[in-house]
């Protein structure tokens, strides 16, 4: 079996201020040559994404944070480089395009669209190993841009050529982005977003225009596994100007939360962070009031947005990943009820979601133990289907509504 990843980032890279920090989630690359090369290639190649797009995604999310818009993400658990050709990313398109016009005109306000797109191709995983059901330990797939995902050992080691194939994909997936913008006004576009996770793809697409900003993204995300405030992915995260999150999972302190956001907005300013609550249904109610009121009194703006997608994931009596509709939609009531019972604006929706005609989400807890799933298409995590997606979206404008 190849060793563990390593536990810190070691990097000659121009403005790295993650090196020789605690890197969690990080593969292990067998060809530290390879990975170096790879990484000097990203460093000579063109910013995916212009400054300016992402400090205007910047100022669509201040409105949030001074209550006056809400976000929506959505997208694949993980991207699949098949899918970065215009028919699959159209389609994934039209589904954000078309819930938010839904919250858009249900709300009566604008709504800060962005997708899980052109560059979520890498996954933070529970453990390095998962067993086959033929009994077999393979290393376990992490994203396009580390492995593959089909059950063989070869498949499943690490390579670095292909960081440059997400590259290259995800070039392909903004094209198709920006074409969807013409005939649209600024505030109604879709922007690219994924979580800030592979440092060796991250760090060298760190451009400087004047001030440091991630060329890989529009809205980049930490991750819950990957939020030591003293960590390599904050330190990135805290290093560029674009718009960021922060995943709050149910092992976050106030004071964790607190020392986040003065780390990642010492200077205050609104649409430059946002908080991404995903504590699960059976715990929402007792973690999150506390870390609101303790960002609340710092004074520092921020939005909160919800994902309640992964806090809630079982697995079915096959051992498949499946979450609870009912489950999802328990969590986003509470959140929407704890945020405004403490005076904070509930800000928005992260959902893991398709346009296609899956099975991989249950409409009750109960179903999972007997669910078949027989259309169950992702690599990684279960995805709400298009009926799926709209009932959420359309229980979140109502939950608004009622407040």
């Amino acid at each position: 079996m190849p060793p563990h990843a390593r536990s810190r980032i070691e990097s000659d890279l121009p403005g790295d201020q993650a090196a020789g920090k605690p890197a969690p989630q990080q593969p292990a690359w067998p060809d530290p040559g390879l990975l170096d090369e790879v990484q000097r290639e990203l460093l000579n190649r063109p910013a995916l994404v212009p400054a300016e797009e992402s400090a205007h995604l910047a100022d669509l999310m201040a409105a949030v944070a001074r209550r006056e818009a809400v976000a929506l993400q959505g997208g694949d658990c993980a991207e699949l480089f098949e899918d970065a050709a215009p028919s699959p990313v159209h389609r994934k398109l039209e589904q954000l395009y078309d819930l938010s016009a839904t919250l858009r005109e249900q709300l009566g306000m604008p709504v800060v669209t962005m997708g899980r797109m052109a560059g979520q191709y890498a996954k933070p995983r529970s453990s390095d190993w998962e067993h086959t059901p033929g009994g077999e330990v393979l290393a376990v797939y992490r994203g396009d841009a580390v492995n593959a995902a089909e059950a063989d050992a070869a498949a499943r080691v690490p390579d670095a050529r292909r960081l440059l194939a997400a590259h290259d994909c995800a070039a392909a997936t903004l094209k198709v982005i920006r074409e969807s913008w013409q005939g649209r006004a600024d505030g109604n576009r879709v922007f690219a977003a994924h979580e800030l996770l592979l440092l060796p793809y991250e760090l060298p697409q760190v451009r400087a225009d004047p001030e440091p900003y991630a060329s890989s993204l529009h809205f980049g995300w930490i991750g819950d596994r990957t939020r030591e405030p003293d960590g390599a992915h904050v330190a990135l995260a805290a290093s560029v100007r674009n718009p960021v999150g922060v995943k709050v999972g149910p092992s976050t302190t106030a004071a964790d939360l607190v020392r986040l956001a003065r780390i990642l907005n010492p200077e205050r300013r609104p649409g430059r962070l946002t908080f991404i609550a995903r504590m699960g249904a059976d715990r929402i109610d007792p973690l999150l009031p506390p870390l609101v009121e303790a960002v609340s009194a710092t004074g520092i703006p921020v939005a909160w947005i919800s994902d309640p997608m992964h806090g809630n994931t079982t697995k079915t009596g096959r051992g498949r990943k499946t979450r609870s509709v009912q489950a999802i939609l328990d969590e986003l009531t509470a959140f929407v009820r704890i945020l405004r019972a403490h005076g904070a604006w509930p800000g928005g929706l992260h959902l893991e979601m398709t346009p296609e005609p899956v099975t991989e989400c249950v409409a009750r807890s109960a179903d999972a133990r007997t669910a078949a799933l027989n259309q169950y298409r992702s690599p990684c995590d279960p995805r709400l289907n298009a009926e799926q997606a709209a009932d959420v979206v359309d229980a979140f404008v109502a939950l608004l509504r009622a407040a």
